[in-house]
């Protein structure tokens, strides 16, 4: 039992075992999940790669009628001193989909992030609220750090073309600045992705009159 937010609520947690032996077992435990906690080690790649496959199984024992939009994953990060993890864009069944929060195992932040977001979606009558792609930042934010990690020039990073307007770099700053502030957004990269996009139009504002 764990109190989250203003409730009580009983949790039951089963550890997945990994191996193929354990397959008949674990297989009798993926109908009615509400939650799933992917863990991978940041020392081995093969780790974060296999979550595709976890979800793939997940999909095939749930059957045709079963919607894994209607479970909220959590993509955890085991023993993070030990190197940097990789992006949490997993793509399952040809549907890709960011899975939030990206969060370390040592953090109080997941399970609490965790059970909160359960709640909504009992509250929502066992869906996950239209409002949210997920629980920790959405795909708009995840692709927006992408996109400004890969520009090329300040214009590139801004969105916006070369010799525009200083409404329009101010315009482009402000809607970025809203998706990827750091109190608001848990995406990975969006404190360098925040900071990279405020000196940008710092950058620009100079050059313009």
């Amino acid at each position: 039992r764990v109190q989250v937010r203003d409730r009580e609520i009983k949790v039951n947690i089963f550890d997945m075992a990994g191996h193929p032996f354990f397959y008949e077992v674990r297989n009798e435990f993926y109908k009615d999940t509400q939650g799933v906690i992917l863990v991978y080690d940041v020392g081995q790649k093969e780790s974060f790669d296999a979550l595709d496959a976890w979800l793939a199984e997940m999909k095939q024992e749930l059957g045709p009628h079963g919607n894994m939009e209607n479970v909220v994953f959590v993509v955890c990060a085991n023993k993070v001193g030990k190197g940097e993890g990789p992006g949490c864009l997993i793509s399952y069944g040809g549907i890709s989909a960011v899975l939030p929060p990206f969060l370390p195992t040592n953090s109080s932040l997941c399970p609490q992030t965790f059970y909160s977001a359960i709640i909504d979606l009992c509250d929502n009558g066992g869906k996950r609220p239209p409002s949210s792609m997920g629980v920790g930042f959405t795909k708009e934010q995840a692709d927006a750090i992408r996109r400004i990690r890969n520009s090329k020039d300040s214009w590139d990073m801004l969105g916006v073309k070369p010799g525009a307007t200083r409404d329009e770099v101010n315009k482009a700053y402000r809607k970025l600045a809203v998706l990827l502030h750091p109190d608001k957004c848990v995406a990975p990269g969006s404190e360098d992705a925040f900071k990279a996009v405020v000196n940008a139009r710092t950058a620009l504002l100079k050059n313009i009159k």
